[in-house]
């Protein structure tokens, strides 16, 4: 790997200080690492513990600029590492340095083609095969495109809610799976834990559709913003509610309110389910780039 080489972190700010200029540089694509690390960097200042496991990556050139990134702080197993786009021998660098760190990797997440090369080099070296479990594509608000309009409003969920906000968080990613034609639980993980989701309520980033009884009909998220970019997620509508029109008003309603604040607004698909990616498409998301969730099966 000429002229390239692998830099590991353990600390989320010096991650976050080496690779600034490749984060800002299309602060879009690499949402996932930069919220989730400004996450656990906030909490580690608020004095929660980080895993042990934790890392992240910064592949650097011969003049010192950060070309690639990714990290492993995923809290569910089997804790897939996410990669960035970054150099063909860089990917295949990281396969040979994680087994050479003995790091059992079962799963990874991220960009394409990086995940692709990184998980042949692996099962090259370790055996078995990849398999994909979920491609996603990642949109970019442009220009909002107001849904028609329907009954009830959006209101900010509070403590009080965490345990029907915990029910639908625990529901999403089995529905998902149902509405793209996988088997439930193909690629569903654990919600976040009671006092993460209570940090989310406190800090007003979780909202319900209410109708116009009051009733919460559906559920939206979004992370504050990093270097400019607010992701949506989840969006969720219980079965018995759904077709009425309550994603397309509250995922607008949050993303005019995130746009208002001077932020950009991305959201991931999962390229399976037709439904989602109507409703995306239809409120003036673009796909921005296709991303893949691997497998390792030995």
């Amino acid at each position: 790997m000429a002229g390239l080489r692998l830099r590991f972190f353990t600390d989320p700010g010096e991650f976050l200080a080496a690779a600034d200029d490749y984060l800002r540089a299309d602060p879009v694509g690499c949402t996932i690492v930069t919220t989730h690390t400004h996450r656990l960097l906030s909490q580690r200042s608020a004095g929660i513990p980080q895993s042990d496991r934790d890392w992240w990556l910064a592949v650097v050139d011969d003049s010192g600029a950060v070309v690639g990134a990714g990290m492993r702080t995923t809290p569910y197993a089997p804790y897939p590492p996410y990669l960035l786009p970054m150099p063909d021998e860089a990917a295949v660098a990281l396969a040979h340095a994680l087994h050479g760190r003995d790091e059992e990797v079962l799963a990874v997440n991220g960009a394409l083609p990086t995940v692709d090369l990184f998980a042949t080099e692996l099962t090259r070296l370790l055996g078995g095969r990849a398999q994909v479990a979920q491609h996603m594509r990642l949109h970019e608000l442009g220009e909002l495109a107001c849904p028609p309009p329907v009954p009830g409003r959006l209101v900010v969920a509070t403590e009080d809610d965490v345990e029907l906000v915990t029910r639908w968080y625990i529901a999403f990613t089995g529905d998902a799976d149902e509405q793209a034609g996988r088997p439930r639980g193909t690629s569903a993980h654990d919600a976040p834990e009671r006092d993460e989701l209570l940090r989310r309520l406190r800090a007003g980033r979780l909202w319900f559709w209410v109708d116009e009884t009051g009733q919460p009909v559906h559920l939206t998220g979004a992370n504050p913003p990093s270097f400019g970019v607010a992701r949506v997620g989840p969006v969720y509508t219980p079965p018995n509610q759904r077709g009425r029109g309550w994603a397309s008003n509250a995922v607008a309603e949050v993303s005019r309110q995130i746009q208002a604040e001077g932020a950009r607004v991305c959201l991931f698909t999962d390229q399976a389910n037709p439904t989602s990616n109507k409703i995306y498409a239809a409120l003036g998301f673009r796909p921005v780039v296709d991303m893949a969730n691997l497998v390792i099966v030995r």
